[in-house]
């Protein structure tokens, strides 16, 4: 099983992964960007804002990406992962280029390795706005609300072009509600 949590940023992806790594002590965790060596380092570089394209910012991540499938995804294809994060982000956060010609790069970075399982936490615009302001944001989170409902809106074109098993959950629901519809997925 290859499982990822997905969702914008502040959606609650990091304490229902702290969640799942109780639970699932055999499993394998992981992130993009930064599961990987090399990825650590393009995913400074990326958050950061040293890329100063939106499409050289891209292709930081895609080679994240590629690095990630070789070095985590295939040599585990028979456990248990669980990441932070995937493709669906990558394709959703390169907004500046047409969904299919990124969906396809992505293609090409994964090897057509996609996950068995998304998990899509959803926030509304006001739910954003409060956790927003509860925080210091990075680069990308200071572009601002309505450029992260746009991502949001992305991963679930992204999720439903790719036609792959998902489940959307109400990330304003109570952690415990949230991680009761996770683990019921995952277990399906």
């Amino acid at each position: 099983m290859y499982a990822v949590i997905e969702g914008i940023d502040t959606a609650g992806k990091s304490t229902q992964l702290d969640i799942l790594k109780q639970k699932y002590k055999e499993a394998i965790f992981t992130k993009e960007p930064g599961g990987t060596k090399i990825g650590l380092k393009l995913r400074e570089m990326a958050l950061n804002g040293e890329a100063k394209s939106k499409v050289a910012e891209m292709f930081l991540f895609l080679a994240d990406r590629a690095e990630h499938i070789e070095e985590i995804i295939k040599p585990n294809e028979n456990d248990m992962i669980i990441s932070d994060r995937s493709v669906i982000s990558g394709i959703s956060y390169a907004s500046n280029l047409p969904l299919e010609i990124v969906t396809t790069l992505n293609l090409i970075a994964t090897s057509n390795i996609l996950p068995s399982h998304i998990i899509l936490l959803e926030l509304t615009s006001d739910e954003l706005i409060k956790r927003l302001g509860n925080k210091s944001n990075d680069s990308i989170e200071s572009r601002g609300i309505d450029y992260l409902i746009d991502i949001q809106n992305r991963m679930k074109k992204t999720i439903e072009m790719l036609n792959l098993n998902h489940i959307y959950i109400d990330a304003s629901l109570s952690i415990e509600d949230i991680a009761q519809k996770i683990e019921e997925f995952i277990n399906e």
